[in-house]
């Protein structure tokens, strides 16, 4: 016998014409900010918090579980067609899905992107059922020990699993790390090489900087001639089932490295402030680790974009855990989903599950029916973003540019987020000349502050000494996992060159 709540909540959700409606509007919205680089997630939920005010509350809640999951999958679409990251979980797997497209190969990889992005949905959807209580309380314990090994162990997973040699990994990073220095310190409060600049005091803008080393950056390789040509591909008859067969048949080859990946995205998001992005780092590198093809990963792997999808999207559900229950923020999407509660007098906590019930449930409902709608919408989507491989590059690199500019400045609307831009799409063109890769460079500059604030947090809490921060169980569990991913590719590569000489 199914509970009272539990009935009335996924009644009001499967049952209910209004909310379904506000669903399929939000999924359509959703597709659309997050097709155009530089419009996120974040921003297309603060645009719709003012509707919210003029909805009951499900219908809010709906709109923007919906709206976050539909966006998050829509950036895979300029990352695969343009090489555009639509959102900075996207980045991890930019060269995978742009090499794929260069190859024909499309449909694939955006039709792995859908059904993994669905899959790791719902799972993170369960995750969020079962365990919320209970992995919250575990996520609680996390001191900035422990966030400061997981942000390193996020940022050294970016550097490692890029493409070529390790060391050219490890440079990108730190110049995505001295970048994030720039602007007022968040720990000092000193302002650092602003050059005098007032506008720089806020730091450097992910996003512009995101859109200049990806998109930018392709319109100069086009320009010079270094990009190689997409050929317009003609759409078939069978396009569904040839963008969709891919993506079952890897899935069900790959089904517990899926388990994998949506536990990694379920737990790292359960981690306030970790989010989407390190999850999905964190998910191609375990998933190069354990994969027979690990020389394919960044050259057009199919895995690469299964694994890292499934987890973004797993970490979406799992960021309402602590928002849920604890009232803290996950990311900055939960941390604008708090202040809809509190507009519609839901205060979150532990009691929220004894005094709002019905309305926790019917969350849980939102997320399974913004998963289901995202499966046609995004085939549309698909069969929408496929024409831009077709129209000529003189007319389609000065409509992406366009895009670049109008996504940079709407994020402060500063015309400095446009020099930053530029700037980052010429840096972004002479690193890939030398082919170091740009993932790590994207990470570096959004994890560069808390990384920081982390490390001064923990050295002062522990009068300077270093081994405080292994003397936590977590800690320390992190701490060598980070340690043994720069250690191990030393010590292989000093057992494989004995064998070469010998050979």
């Amino acid at each position: 016998m199914i509970p009272g709540p539990i009935e009335t909540a996924f009644t009001n959700v499967f049952l209910n014409l209004e909310v379904l409606l506000v669903i399929f509007a939000a999924a359509a919205y959703g597709i659309f900010m997050g097709s155009v680089p530089g419009l996120t997630a974040t921003m297309a939920v603060a645009l719709l918090i003012p509707l919210t005010y003029f909805m009951d509350t499900t219908s809010a809640l709906a709109a923007v579980v919906t709206l976050v999951a539909s966006a998050i999958f829509a950036g895979d679409i300029p990352n695969t067609l343009l090489r555009i990251p639509g959102t900075p979980s996207s980045a991890a797997y930019t060269d995978d899905a742009y090499a794929l497209t260069r190859q024909g190969r499309h449909q694939a990889a955006l039709g792995v992107s859908l059904v993994f992005s669905v899959a790791g949905g719902i799972f993170g959807t369960l995750v969020l059922i079962f365990l919320a209580q209970p992995l919250a309380t575990l996520a609680t314990k996390f001191s900035s020990f422990e966030y400061f090994w997981l942000y390193l162990l996020g940022l050294s997973c970016a550097a490692l699993v890029s493409r070529g040699s390790a060391l050219k990994g490890a440079l990108a990073l730190v110049i995505g790390l001295l970048i994030s220095t720039v602007g007022l310190s968040a720990v000092h409060s000193e302002p650092r090489f602003t050059f005098g600049v007032p506008q720089l005091l806020k730091g450097i803008e992910f996003i512009p900087a995101m859109i200049g080393l990806f998109g930018v950056s392709e319109i100069l390789r086009n320009m010079s001639g270094a990009a190689t040509q997409v050929a317009p591909v003609v759409e078939k008859r069978g396009a569904v089932r040839e963008t969709l067969a891919p993506a079952f048949q890897t899935f069900s080859g790959r089904f517990f490295h899926f388990l994998r990946s949506g536990t990694i995205g379920s737990l790292i998001g359960m981690l306030p402030g970790a989010g989407a992005d390190i999850a999905a780092w964190v998910s191609k590198a375990a998933s190069k680790r354990f994969s027979k093809r690990p020389e394919e990963y960044g050259k057009g792997s199919l895995e690469a974009i299964a694994d890292s999808t499934a987890a973004n999207n797993s970490a979406l559900a799992g960021a309402w855990v602590p928002a849920l229950v604890f009232g803290i923020p996950g990311d900055s999407v939960t941390a604008l989903v708090i202040g809809v509660l509190t507009m519609h007098h839901v205060t979150p906590g532990p009691a929220i599950f004894e005094n709002q019930g019905e309305l926790v449930y019917s969350i849980y409902a939102m997320f399974l029916v913004a998963n289901i709608f995202l499966l046609p919408l995004g085939l549309l989507a698909i069969r929408a973003g496929g024409l831009l491989i077709r129209i000529p590059r003189r007319v389609l690199l000065p409509c992406i540019l366009l895009f670049c500019i109008v996504g940079s400045y709407a994020i402060r609307n500063s015309t400095l987020d446009i020099v930053v831009m530029l700037v980052m799409g010429l840096l972004g063109f002479f690193l890939e000349r030398k082919k170091v890769p740009l993932g790590p460079v994207v990470l570096g500059i959004i994890l560069g502050g808390p990384l920081e604030e982390k490390f001064i947090q923990s050295l002062t809490s522990s009068d300077g000494s270093i081994a405080a921060f292994f003397s936590r169980p977590a800690a320390a569990v992190l701490g060598i996992v980070c340690l043994a991913l720069w250690v191990s590719p030393l010590v292989l590569r000093k057992k494989t060159r004995p064998e070469e000489t010998a050979e």
